[in-house]
C-alpha cells in the first residue's frame, strides 16, 4: 500500500480468498469509531488490488477477507475479523487478546468451543491494531551515512534496547528504556569508550505477547513474537513520541540511528522472519492466518491440516513460497533504506532457507541477501539452527553470511568452566585442542571451499554468552538454571550450560563448604577465594573472546558482571532480572576496565584480529604466522594435542611487517601453577608482559606486591611463573 496521486494504491496477497475489503477506520479507539469498507479487485494470480481516491497519510485502516471455512483443508476465512496489512509501515495501537481475535469460537479460556471448529461471529475491529497510511518521510539524515566498519575490526555488543537504559541513572527519566535513551550522549560515550563498534539490538519490530504469557501476567520481553515486519515497536519510543503518533515513533528511531552513525557506531537488527505472533493453529488471528493460512504457514501435508512447527513457537512461515520470500526481502530492503540499518541477525535462520528437501544453501532467500544491490553490502549474521530435521547448520551458510558459532561457545565454556569443575572433582576433562581451534578462527567450520566459499575467520561470530542463556557472571556462579520466575516450573531453558559455580551455588562470598569447593582450598586465594576465582574465570573468558580470530560478540552488561540471578531464559522478564543494573560495585568497575583494555588491545594490534586464516607458514623472518608451544618453549607435537592432560599452551601470532608487534598468549587451564619458557620473538626483540588475568585491574598487577611487576622477558630466558587457570598476553617490543 502506498500513496499515489489523489489517493492510495492497495495490493494484498490472498490467493484462496473469495472477497477482500479495504477498511478505512475513522475516529479510532473511541465510541464513535466507524468503518468504511471498500471492495478490492481480484484475485489476479492470487493478488487483490485497487486504487482508492481520497485517502491521505495518517488514515487508519485494516483488511477483511472472506473465503472458504474449511479447517480440515487449512482454510480459516472469517470476514468478522479485521486483519492487519502485513506490509503496514506504521501501526496505531496493539491487539488486545480476547475471544474476538480468534477465527473460531473459543471459550472464556480461549480453548476451542467445539469440534469441529465453528467460525466466530464476534467482530474484532475494536480489539485490533490498525495500519496507518505512511507519508513520504522527509527525515533529514544530515549527510550522515553508514559507518561501514570492516568485518575484522567489528566488535558486536548485543543489547535489549529497553533493558540497556531502563536503569541508567545519568539519563533523564523520560528517556530511559527508549530509542532516544540509547542515543543520549552518555550512552554513546559509554559504548565508544568501551570499544564496541556495532550494536546488535534484540527485535524492535512491533510485537504481540503470546496468550500463555499474558495469562501469567508476563510479556514477551525479548520481542521474538512479531506482529509487523515493517513497523517499529512503539513501546520503545518516548511517551511524547507515542502521544504524537506512529510517525513520531518512526522519526525517533531514525534520530537514534543517525546519532549512533554520527558517532561511528553501527546498528544491526535481530529480525524474526521464521514465525509470527499468531502462535499455534488455535491462536489469535491478526494478519497472515486470516489472509491465507494455507499459503503463509508451513503445514505438514496431513488432513486435517496441521502446522509443521520447526521453530518451537507453534507456527512456521513457509519459505518454500515466493510470497514469504518476497515479504522478508521487502522488509529487509525497507529497513535498510528507510532506516539506514547496517545489517541483520536472522533468528532461527535455517528456517528461512528450508525448501522441499530441507535446508538449502542455494535457497532463493539466501541468494537474495547475496545479490540484491540494497542488501548485499550489509552485515548478515545467521543464527544457524532451528528445531527441524537437519536443523544445525553452523557451517552451512554461504559467503558472505556470517554465523553465530555455537562450537566456540561450547568449547570455550568446556575449557574454562566445566573442565576445571571436573578436575576439581578429580574427574577427567577435555584438553586444549578444541580451544586452539576456536582461538585460530574455527577453520574446521568456516574454511570450506567452493561451492560454499571460504568465509575466513570473519565468518565466525564468536560468543560465550548471549541473550539466550546464562550471562558471563552467571556462568561462573550457577551450575543449574533458576527459571522459576518464568512460571514453567523451571522446565524451560537449556540444561546444557557447561557452567561452574566454583563450589557454591549462587552469589558469594562464602566459605568453602563441600561440593567441588573443597578441592579448591589449595588455591590459597584468601577468605573470599571463590569470588576471586570466579572473577578470574570471567577475565579468562573475556580474554579468550578478545584474542580469538573471528568477530567477538559480548552481551550487554557482561562487561561489568551483570546477573540474571541464574535465569537462563529470561525472555519474559521485563524487570530487574533482565535490565542492566548500572549501580556498580568496585569489582564491577575493575571488570569493566579489563574489558575496555582488552578491546583496545584488539583494536590497536592487527595481529590479534587476523582477517585470514593463519596456517603456520614461516615469514622471511623465520617465524610461523601461527605457532603453538608447550610451556617448555618447544613446539607442540601432533601426539601432544591428543593427550588428555594437555591444558597449558602458548599461542604465537606473528606478523611479517617489521613495524607491527607480535603477540604471545599463554593459557594455563590446569589447577596448578606452572613455569613457561617463552619461544623466539622477532630478531632483536624481547617479549613485554601486557596483561595477566590474575590482575584484578589492568593497571594494577598482582605481581606488584612481590616486586616482580610487569616485565620484559628475553626469549629462552629462565622460566617465568604462570598462575593456575590464567591467561597472559605478551607483545613483542618495538
Amino acid at each position: 500500500m502506498r500513496l499515489r496521486g489523489d489517493g492510495i494504491d492497495v495490493v494484498i496477497e490472498a490467493s484462496h480468498a473469495t472477497a477482500l475489503e479495504f477498511c478505512l477506520i475513522d475516529q479510532p479507539h473511541t465510541p464513535q469509531q466507524r468503518e468504511t469498507k471498500i471492495p478490492l479487485f481480484g484475485p489476479l494470480s492470487g493478488v487483490w488490488h485497487a486504487h482508492i481516491p481520497g485517502v491521505s497519510a495518517g488514515q487508519r485502516y485494516g483488511i477483511r477477507a472472506d473465503g472458504p471455512w474449511d479447517p480440515a483443508a487449512g482454510h480459516l476465512y472469517n470476514p468478522a475479523k479485521l486483519l492487519l496489512d502485513p506490509y503496514a509501515k506504521l501501526l496505531d495501537g496493539l491487539p488486545q487478546l480476547s475471544r474476538a481475535l480468534h477465527s473460531h469460537e473459543v471459550t472464556m479460556g480461549l480453548a476451542p468451543a467445539s469440534d469441529p471448529w465453528h467460525p466466530s461471529r464476534i467482530d474484532s475491529a475494536s480489539y485490533m491494531a490498525y495500519g496507518v497510511v505512511a507519508p513520504v518521510d522527509d527525515f533529514d539524515w544530515g549527510g550522515v551515512g553508514r559507518p561501514d566498519v570492516p568485518w575484522d575490526k567489528t566488535v558486536i555488543y548485543e543489547a535489549h534496547l529497553r533493558g540497556l537504559t531502563k536503569l541508567r541513572h545519568d539519563l533523564p527519566a523520560e528517556l530511559r528504556g527508549t530509542y532516544a535513551g540509547l542515543a543520549h550522549p552518555a550512552m554513546i560515550d559509554y559504548l565508544k569508550t568501551l570499544g564496541v563498534t556495532t550494536i546488535e539490538l534484540l527485535p524492535i519490530h512491533a510485537t504481540m505477547t503470546e496468550p500463555h504469557l499474558e495469562g501469567m501476567g508476563l510479556s514477551n520481553y525479548w520481542g521474538y513474537s512479531t506482529l509487523s515486519f515493517f513497523a517499529p515497536n512503539a513501546r520503545y519510543a518516548t511517551a511524547q513520541a507515542q502521544a504524537e503518533g506512529p510517525l513520531a515513533v518512526a522519526r525517533e528511531l531514525k534520530g537514534m540511528i543517525r546519532l549512533l552513525h554520527q558517532a561511528g557506531l553501527e546498528v544491526v537488527l535481530d529480525v524474526v522472519y521464521n514465525h509470527t505472533c499468531e502462535v499455534g493453529l488455535g491462536g489469535p488471528t491478526v494478519c497472515w492466518r486470516g489472509l491465507d493460512n494455507l499459503v503463509w504457514y508451513l503445514h505438514d501435508g496431513s488432513v486435517p491440516a496441521r502446522y509443521a512447527d520447526v521453530t518451537g513457537t507453534g507456527n512456521t512461515l513457509d519459505f518454500r513460497r515466493p510470497q514469504t520470500v518476497a515479504m522478508a526481502l521487502d522488509s529487509l530492503r525497507y529497513w535498510a533504506g528507510e532506516y539506514q540499518i547496517d545489517g541483520f541477525r536472522y533468528d532461527l535462520a535455517v528456517t528461512l532457507a528450508r525448501g522441499y528437501s530441507g535446508f538449502d544453501p542455494d535457497h532463493p532467500f539466501l541468494m537474495g541477501l547475496m545479490t540484491d544491490p540494497e542488501l548485499r553490502g550489509l552485515k548478515h549474521i545467521a543464527e544457524p539452527w532451528d528445531l527441524g530435521p537437519g536443523g544445525w547448520q553452523t557451517d552451512g551458510f554461504p559467503v558472505p553470511i556470517a554465523a553465530w558459532n555455537d562450537h566456540f561457545r561450547g568449547d570455550v565454556r568446556s575449557f574454562w568452566l566445566s573442565g576445571p569443575k571436573e578436575m576439581a572433582a578429580a574427574r577427567p576433562c577435555g584438553n586444549a585442542r578444541d580451544l586452539a581451534t576456536r582461538l585460530s578462527g574455527s577453520a574446521d567450520l568456516f574454511g570450506r571451499q567452493e561451492p560454499m566459499g571460504n568465509h575466513g575467520p570473519c565468518g565466525s561470530v564468536n560468543f560465550i554468552a548471549a541473550h539466550d542463556g546464562f550471562t558471563l557472571r552467571d556462568l561462573v556462579t550457577y551450575e543449574h538454571k533458576h527459571n522459576q520466575a518464568n512460571g514453567e516450573d523451571n522446565r524451560d531453558g537449556s540444561n546444557d550450560n557447561r557452567s561452574w559455580n566454583h563450589g557454591i551455588e549462587g552469589p558469594g562470598p562464602e566459605p568453602l563448604n563441600g561440593g567441588s569447593g573443597h578441592h579448591l582450598a589449595s588455591l590459597d586465594l584468601g577468605t573470599d577465594a571463590i569470588e576471586r576465582l570466579r572473577l578470574r574465570t570471567i577475565r579468562n573468558l573475556m580474554a579468550t573472546l578478545s584474542f580469538s580470530a573471528g568477530i567477538p560478540m559480548f552481551g550487554a552488561g557482561d562487561e561489568s558482571g551483570r546477573t540474571q540471578q541464574g535465569n537462563n531464559n529470561a525472555y519474559c522478564q521485563d524487570n530487574a532480572i533482565s535490565w542492566v543494573n548500572w549501580n556498580l560495585a568496585p569489582w564491577q568497575h575493575d571488570l569493566w576496565a579489563t574489558m575496555q583494555f582488552l578491546l583496545s588491545l584488539r583494536r590497536d594490534h592487527p595481529v590479534l584480529r587476523p582477517a585470514e586464516y593463519l596456517t603456520g607458514r614461516r615469514s622471511r623472518l623465520g617465524l610461523p604466522d601461527l605457532g603453538w608451544y608447550k610451556m617448555s618453549g618447544r613446539e607442540v607435537s601432533h601426539e601432544r594435542w591428543h593427550q588428555a592432560d594437555f591444558r597449558a599452551v602458548q599461542m604465537l601470532r606473528h606478523s611479517p611487517e617489521t613495524n607491527l608487534r607480535d603477540a604471545l598468549v599463554l593459557i594455563n587451564g590446569n589447577l596448578d601453577n606452572t613455569d613457561a619458557v617463552l619461544p623466539l620473538a622477532k630478531q632483536g626483540r624481547h617479549w613485554e608482559l601486557i596483561w595477566d588475568s590474575t590482575w584484578e585491574h589492568p593497571d594494577e598487577s598482582t605481581y606488584a606486591d612481590s616486586g616482580e611487576g610487569p616485565q620484559t622477558v628475553a626469549p629462552g630466558a629462565s622460566a617465568v611463573p604462570v598462575h593456575l587457570l590464567s591467561t597472559r598476553l605478551y607483545l613483542s617490543t618495538v
